[in-house]
């Protein structure tokens, strides 16, 4: 599962891209209980979600008019340049270089070849998100494919992760682990697009995994305020009961009431 000592790999970052900053605030304020605080004029209306003082996602409007609303998963590095050195050494593009946020930190983002997006965070003074795995917080990344083995080997050059398939029904996932890490590390999983979801023009994608109380009753609350399931409420063996959602603004996210709660 997911903590706070974040090593290199491991997601240490969260943040949404949103048309309307203000309606994606009252929508998260109200599924996850979050507060918001902005970042100040400098920082262009970017912002953090806090709970309980904690930050533990962040928020900003669209860069450009071809932006798209959606969650971007960051990952911890010591060096950006070095990652960004091996992104593209393995295949992967560079969808903005990385640069010096004041004195947080610098971050970078990619693509990977098969088409998933995803960025790395080096800190500096803020060393990522304060709290995860706790009710309202971000608990597991995921990747869905359209080549995961492709993916795997990308993934694998440019982080070292560690992999470990497990059959999940009738297809394969992959728990990936950061790099010297044990089972109790495990940051996410990878899985293989299906030909019934390409042929609906489902690309490679991260999906960021939050936990919550009751997995029925924020589905319930997200749909009421404008949300669309993805995938229905679902007991998985082991894991516990989780979701996908699409938020009013086209953001897909999943929610999860794990068997085992981190805290």
């Amino acid at each position: 599962m997911l903590s706070t000592a974040f090593a290199p790999g491991s997601p240490n970052w969260l943040d949404l891209t949103s048309p309307d900053t203000a309606a994606s605030v009252a929508f998260y304020r109200t599924v996850f209980g979050w507060s918001f605080s902005s970042a100040g004029p400098e920082a262009g209306g970017y912002g953090l979600f806090q709970q309980d003082g904690r930050t533990v996602a962040a928020l900003g409007p669209f860069s450009d008019e071809n932006a798209r609303a959606g969650w971007t998963i960051y990952f911890c590095t010591h060096d950006a340049d070095r990652t960004t050195e091996l992104v593209e050494a393995a295949g992967g593009k560079v969808r903005f270089a990385p640069f010096t946020v004041f004195t947080s930190g610098r971050m970078a983002g990619y693509t990977d070849p098969v088409g998933a997006d995803f960025a790395v965070w080096q800190p500096h003074d803020t060393a990522g998100l304060d709290a995860v795995t706790e009710p309202g917080t971000f608990c597991w990344a995921e990747c869905y494919s359209v080549d995961a083995e492709a993916a795997k080997a990308f993934y694998r050059a440019v982080f070292s992760w560690q992999e470990q398939d497990v059959p999940l029904g009738e297809v394969m996932y992959t728990v990936l682990t950061p790099a010297g890490g044990g089972t109790e590390d495990a940051l996410g999983g990878l899985m293989q697009l299906g030909p019934e979801h390409t042929a609906a023009g489902t690309a490679s994608h991260w999906l960021p995994y939050f936990e919550v109380v009751d997995v029925d009753a924020a589905v319930a609350l997200a749909e009421r305020l404008g949300a669309t399931v993805r995938v229905p409420a679902t007991d998985v063996h082991g894991v516990g009961r989780l979701a996908q959602l699409v938020d009013p603004h086209g953001a897909v996210l999943a929610v999860i009431t794990s068997t085992v709660q981190g805290g």
